[in-house]
């Protein structure tokens, strides 16, 4: 109701899941997702750009790791509910693997949560649409084309 804030290391979402991540922040919710600057996999990262300009029209937050790749897959929402784990937010994780997370509802540890959060954004570059316009034409095109195979990645 009043935030949600998430780190992926794989922001490869469905139409499903970045509707509802846009709807939230259209609708008042602080979403906020942070992506490593730096990912493991090339394409991974051009798809991950790729979707930035969405979600910043609709308001969503996008701050990228600049220390290095970042792994963490968490989620804190209201200040009550927290989840921890192994689930990217991308088709595979979400559809296809076995993959697990804790979800903890209240205590300390949703504070914990929100605490390593804070102190991984303050080692974090935000997204502007500054950004999204600087992106050559050619990186662009490599968005748009590896979209098509998110579903795979």
């Amino acid at each position: 109701r009043r935030t949600l804030w998430l780190t992926t290391p794989y922001l490869v979402l469905g139409n499903e899941l970045s509707g509802l991540l846009c709807l939230a922040a259209r609708s008042g919710v602080d979403v906020r997702i942070v992506t490593p600057a730096q990912c493991d996999h090339w394409y991974v990262g051009i798809v991950n750009r790729h979707n930035y300009r969405y979600f910043l029209e609709a308001g969503v937050h996008i701050y990228e790791y600049t220390p290095g790749f970042i792994h963490a897959k968490l989620m804190v929402a209201d200040d009550t509910i927290a989840t921890v784990g192994t689930v990217n937010l991308d088709y595979r994780s979400l559809y296809l693997h076995y993959e697990n997370c804790c979800q903890f509802f209240g205590g300390h540890i949703v504070g914990d949560v929100k605490a390593d959060f804070e102190a991984t954004m303050a080692m974090c570059h935000e997204v502007t649409a500054e950004d999204i316009r600087r992106v050559p034409l050619y990186k662009w095109l490599a968005q748009m084309f590896l979209r098509l195979f998110a579903p795979l990645m």
